[in-house]
């Protein structure tokens, strides 16, 4: 009886021997040409073992207690990071469903039926008017000979992965947005403070303008130069205010606020960029969720390349079917009423119009164009890190200079004032030192802005606070293992490993 199945069970053991096999070419990171260091890391303090940093959200290293409730209020009520945490999930979704074809598809089916028969048919049954009860489980398996089921569900595996990334990077970009727009607020209240200033003495300048014109002492065209400057500082105010409050409607639209329920007192900027720890140019690429991301979608390509290659060969599926049929319910279990099936089968195309060439050549294109993505993404990485580390030590020394600008400025418009006052020089003088001291002023509001949004964007261009080693290795999650995703509820908040590292 057992010898009966033997040829069938040799044919399936081949069957799964082959199903060892994978078209897919053996996946390699692309290269990408990596520099010994940054070039502009003369300033820049190299981390060493023994720093002892807490862990936290990255933004805590501004130590503004204000932006950390505000940051906070981002994790969870922004719509932006809710779009991609749903992305994700669908992504996920996705990789389960590509997995999902690794299993046998099992169907439970049953069918009762009133049946009449020809009495003008070669065989007539005793009786012709009969009853069909037919429940039975059908089994359908695809015998994956060539790797394609297995790189399908790699490359949904791989795409899900990159799409944690994606979510990592929407989380960053969006808590560094918010940063940059509250401290480019805070300039510009001190500028509000700088033009508030300006207009008062602007006013107390035309006070004695209009008074020397009133003694002879001044001409008309005098009077008419101070009204000139004070109303187009009362427009400076006006716009910076206007500036201000569209960056107060921003800020609360990040954190899931109507503009209209929302505002910031004034405060003056005046903190200073934290110092970051340095780190080398091929450490970045474990730190950036978009390179981590566009070096998935690299994987996920060549998995596709497999997908494509095996469509060159047959497909084996192996159906079975056990089940029972009789005429009379109670017959049902009756040893007589057994019925099954079970074997291979295989389909093979042999033409297709070029179908086959077309895929494969589209799948080598798709990998071409995602790895070049996946260089530039390294490329712009690598970008970002020089242009906001000669931002910060070149406005550092901008700020040093501006600041003694402002300081001879003011003592310029003093001494111009007096020589004025006392008519020993014209008010064409005094307007000249007024515009250079408010521009000079203006200017080192700006440098203080620039040099806190440049700190933000090199924290973000290092990757925020995520790391591989922190818990979202992009290459460990797993859809069903031990480091899936986490839920979409805390997603955002998770996606965070702490801070970069400051003195």
């Amino acid at each position: 009886m057992i010898s009966r199945f033997l040829p069938g069970a040799g044919g399936l053991l081949a069957l799964y021997v082959l199903s060892a096999c994978d078209l897919a070419p053996e996946y390699h990171p692309p290269l990408v040409a990596t520099p010994v260091d940054f070039k502009e890391t003369a300033e820049w303090k190299r981390a060493t073992p023994n720093d002892a940093v807490p862990r936290g959200p990255w933004w805590s290293i501004f130590q503004d207690s204000e932006l950390d409730a505000l940051e906070d209020r981002v994790t969870a009520a922004n719509q932006n990071l809710k779009v991609a945490v749903a992305q994700f999930q669908e992504a996920r979704a996705q990789a389960k469903e590509a997995r999902a074809a690794l299993f046998p598809t099992i169907n439970a089916t049953g069918a009762a039926s009133r049946n009449q028969t020809s009495r003008e048919t070669a065989f007539v049954r005793p009786n012709p008017l009969f009853n069909d009860f037919e429940p039975a489980l059908d089994l359908t398996y695809e015998i994956d000979v060539w790797g394609r089921v297995r790189n399908s569900a790699l490359a949904g595996k791989n795409r899900a992965q990159a799409s944690a990334g994606d979510l990592a990077s929407v989380d960053l970009s969006l808590h560094a947005e918010l940063a940059a727009d509250y401290f480019i607020l805070r300039g510009d209240d001190g500028e509000q403070d700088v033009l508030d200033g300006t207009v008062k003495d602007y006013e107390k300048a035309l006070e004695l303008t209009l008074s020397r014109y009133k003694g002879g002492d001044a001409a008309e065209a005098d009077v008419a130069e101070a009204q000139t400057q004070l109303e187009t500082a009362k427009t400076q105010s006006a716009d910076t205010a206007l500036r201000r409050a569209q960056l107060e409607h921003a800020i609360a639209i990040l954190t899931g606020v109507p503009p209209s329920n929302f505002s910031l007192e004034h405060k003056r900027l005046t903190a200073t960029p934290p110092k970051i720890d340095a780190i080398l140019p091929g450490e970045l690429l474990e730190r950036r969720p978009d390179v981590a991301a566009a070096e998935r979608r690299v994987a996920a390509a060549n998995a596709d390349i497999g997908v494509a290659r095996a469509a060159y060969y047959p497909v084996f599926n192996l159906t079975a079917m056990f089940g029972v049929e009789a005429s009379l319910p109670g017959h049902l279990l009756n040893a007589a009423s057994t019925a099954w099936s079970i074997g291979p089968s295989a389909v093979f195309n042999i033409f297709d119009g070029g179908l086959r060439d077309a895929q494969n050549e589209e799948a080598l294109a798709a990998y071409d164009e995602v790895a070049a993505d996946y260089r530039q993404t390294v490329l712009s990485a690598y970008g970002d890190v020089e242009d906001n580390l000669s931002a910060l030590r070149l406005l550092e020394q901008e700020n040093i200079t501006q600041s003694a600008a402002v300081a001879a400025a003011r003592r310029a418009t003093f001494q111009a004032e007096r020589r004025y006052a006392g008519g020993l020089a014209s008010y064409f003088d005094v307007v000249t030192a007024q515009n250079v001291e408010l521009s000079a002023a203006l200017t080192e509001e700006d440098i203080r802005i620039r040099r806190m949004t440049a700190g933000v964007f090199l924290v973000k261009a290092l990757g925020g606070g995520w790391q591989r080693e922190d818990g979202l290795d992009l290459r460990k999650v797993d859809p069903e293992g031990p480091f899936g995703p986490p839920k979409a509820e805390t997603a955002a908040a998770e996606v965070k490993a702490g801070p970069a590292k400051t003195e």
